[in-house]
């Protein structure tokens, strides 16, 4: 029975694998041949069909840690803990990205490298939360406390995410909401690669979130066996 799902579940990760390289391929080419150069960004305009699938990956990330950490508040079941810890790093990841290319369009668009607008804010607000949570995960072996305060952050993390969404539209900061018509609407070239780029972001997100999870539940699971050889 085990086999079976274990040989299912290595068929899905095939399929979400090979779907996420075609898609990558895809949006590289609609993005760099496809859709066209912005007039007034310039090249520089493109850094965008990464950066705002990356921020949604971001969301993923979080939630799926969030989302992990609660149930494992209230069943204490160890894979739920380990689902925590892979969305806490992949959002981690995904974060930085944000924070790294967020900058470099910023510095085209508004003259600066960083202004405190309240969705940047908040997003860098968000990355201290995940990487305060990888901080204490990561302190040694970390026993049932710091588990249980490592998922309160990231619950309390959570709280941030809708904030970072409605930021511009709740506070008026200068970022742009350039995918609705108030901010100016795009191309149907640019929809289609931003499309594509969302979804091969997503599977990204899916495949490393997965597969960081099973790592983490086999850390787990060689702990337990080493404490019970140890105090037999």
């Amino acid at each position: 029975m085990n086999g079976a799902r274990q040989s299912g579940s290595s068929t899905l990760w095939g399929l979400i694998l090979l779907s996420t390289l075609v898609l990558f391929g895809a949006t590289l080419y609609t993005v760099f041949v496809v859709a066209p150069v912005e007039m007034q960004m310039g090249i520089v305009q493109k850094i965008f069909y990464f950066h705002v699938p990356s921020a949604y990956a971001m969301y993923i990330g979080f939630g799926v840690s969030a989302l992990g950490s609660m149930v494992y508040l209230i069943k204490r079941d160890p894979k739920w803990d380990a689902l925590g810890v892979a969305g806490a790093e992949v959002g981690t990841l995904f974060c930085l990205i944000v924070l790294l290319t967020g900058p470099l369009w910023a510095r085209k668009a508004w003259g600066v490298w960083w202004t405190w607008d309240p969705r940047l804010t908040t997003t860098l607000l968000a990355g201290m939360i995940f990487a305060a949570y990888l901080a204490l995960r990561s302190m040694g072996n970390a026993g049932e406390v710091e588990k249980r305060f490592a998922a309160g952050l990231a619950i309390f993390g959570l709280v941030d995410l809708p904030l970072i969404h409605y930021s511009v539209q709740r506070w008026r900061g200068v970022h742009p909401t350039v995918i609705t018509g108030k901010g100016g609407g795009l191309e149907s070239e640019m929809y289609w690669a931003l499309g594509l780029s969302f979804l091969a972001f997503t599977g990204l997100a899916v495949l490393l979130i997965w597969a960081r999870a099973a790592i983490e539940r086999q850390r787990d699971e060689t702990a337990r066996l080493r404490f019970e050889l140890i105090h037999r």
